[in-house]
């Protein structure tokens, strides 16, 4: 198991990359796919054409996400956690990703890199 954990400067509120983070529809604008995701914790989330799926833990509205994320069967179940901080360019997304399978990380890191924040970053490239 191997962890993950980056900052994204997003050029845009942190309350406007939140709801970029969780509403579905605003979700599809900028993955170009269409989404599953409610901000009741333990609902079930499907993102990217059910590519990415697990359960929400916990929102603080503007500020914070917690997920677990599905790989099978382990022990230590992945979970993911994105906290939102007011940036000079806009918002500061610090990003934690914990308890990735070892054959995995290098295409979740790939992953978080381009489709997930490189494309909310590029829906938001002229907002600030």
């Amino acid at each position: 198991m191997k962890d993950y954990k980056k900052y994204f400067i997003v050029p845009a509120d942190p309350e406007e990359v939140y709801v970029a983070l969780t509403n579905p529809n605003t979700i599809q604008l900028w993955s170009g796919d269409p989404a599953e995701m409610s901000t009741e914790p333990g609902s079930e989330f499907s993102l990217f054409e059910g590519n990415i799926v697990g359960k929400n833990l916990e929102f603080e509205e503007g500020k914070l996400l917690v997920q677990q994320w599905y790989f099978g069967e382990q022990e230590a179940k992945p979970i993911v956690t994105i906290k939102l901080h007011p940036h000079k360019h806009g918002t500061s997304a610090e990003l934690r990703h914990l308890n990735i399978p070892d054959e995995a990380y290098d295409d979740i890191v790939e992953g978080w890199n381009d489709a997930y924040f490189g494309a909310l970053i590029e829906f938001y490239e002229d907002e600030f």
